[in-house]
C-alpha cells in the first residue's frame, strides 16, 4: 500500500479504517476505486480479527459518486457505452451489495460532501458519522441523468418523502437535515467524525463477532420479508444464535457477574 492507491487500508486493534485516496479528482467510484473496494472487502469478510470497517475519504469530499469523465468516454463505443455502463453500474452494485452481506458491520465516516452514487455509499453503510459541516444530494436530475441506482440505498433507509425529496430536487442537504431525514446516526463537531466513528468501531469490537454477524445477516434478510414471515425467521435465527457457545457464555456471564470469554462459536 501507498499513498498513491486509490484506497488506503490501516488497522487497529479489532477493526481497519479503508480511506478513499483521490482527494484531486473528488474520490470518485472509478473503476480502480471500485475494484479497490471489492477486493478489501472480500479481504475483509474471512478476517476473524476485524469486527468492524470504517469507510473515511481524504480530502474536502467524501465521494462524488462514479467518474463521469470515465464513463463518458466510453460513448465512442460502437453501442455508444451500453456495455460499458451496463458492467460499471454491475459492478458498483455488487461491491454497495458487498457492503450489507459482509459479517462485520460499516461505519462511514463522513467529514465532506457526498453525492450521487458517493450519498449511495453512506446509505449502503450499517452506521453513518458525519461532520456538521458535511452534505449530501443526489444531483443526476439537474444534469438528465436520474440517481437510480442510489435511489435503491437512500429508499430503504429514508422516509419514501424524505428520499424522493432528495431525488427529485437534487439539492444539498446538510448534516443535521441528513440525521433527521434517517441518513446518518450521528453529527458531530467538523473535524471529529472519524474519531466518533472509531469509538463505534472500538465499542462493537468488544461484543461476540458470531453474534453481530448473525444480527447484521439477520436484520437485512427480515427487511425485505412481511411481518409474519419477517418473525417466523428472527424467531429460527434466534433459537439458532441461543444454541451458539457465545450466547451460552454471554447469558452465564451476565448471571454471574462478571466480563464474557467470546470464542465465535
Amino acid at each position: 500500500m501507498t499513498m498513491t492507491d486509490p484506497l488506503l487500508i490501516t488497522e487497529r486493534d479489532g477493526y481497519v479504517v479503508l480511506t478513499l485516496n483521490r482527494p484531486a479528482s473528488r474520490n470518485p467510484l472509478s473503476e480502480a476505486m471500485l475494484a479497490a473496494l471489492t477486493e478489501s472487502f472480500t479481504l475483509i469478510a474471512a478476517r476473524d480479527d476485524i469486527r468492524a470497517v470504517i469507510l473515511a475519504a481524504n480530502g474536502p469530499v467524501f465521494s462524488a459518486g462514479h467518474d463521469l469523465k470515465e464513463m463518458t468516454a466510453r460513448r465512442a463505443d460502437p453501442d455508444r457505452g451500453r456495455g460499458y455502463f451496463e458492467d460499471i453500474l454491475n459492478r458498483c452494485a455488487t461491491m454497495m451489495q458487498m457492503i450489507l452481506s459482509l459479517p462485520q458491520p460499516v461505519i462511514a465516516a463522513i467529514e465532506g460532501v457526498a453525492t450521487a452514487a458517493g450519498c449511495q455509499l453512506v446509505a449502503s453503510c450499517d452506521l453513518a458519522v458525519a461532520a456538521d459541516t458535511a452534505k449530501f444530494s443526489t444531483p443526476g436530475v439537474h444534469i438528465g441523468l436520474f440517481c437510480s441506482t442510489p435511489m435503491v440505498a437512500l429508499s430503504r433507509n429514508l422516509s419514501r418523502k424524505h428520499a424522493m425529496e432528495m431525488l427529485l430536487l437534487g439539492e444539498m442537504i446538510s448534516a443535521d437535515e441528513a440525521l433527521r431525514f434517517g441518513l446518518v446516526n450521528r453529527v458531530m463537531p467538523a473535524g471529529n467524525a472519524l474519531a466518533e466513528a472509531e469509538a463505534m468501531a472500538h465499542r462493537i469490537a468488544t461484543k461476540s463477532p458470531l453474534t453481530v454477524s448473525i444480527g447484521k445477516r439477520a436484520f437485512y434478510e427480515q427487511a425485505e420479508m412481511t411481518i409474519k414471515d419477517a418473525y417466523i425467521h428472527a424467531s429460527r435465527v434466534m433459537v439458532d444464535n441461543m444454541l451458539a457457545r457465545d450466547a451460552e457464555e454471554g447469558i452465564g456471564a451476565f448471571i454471574e457477574k462478571r466480563q464474557p470469554k467470546w470464542t465465535g462459536q
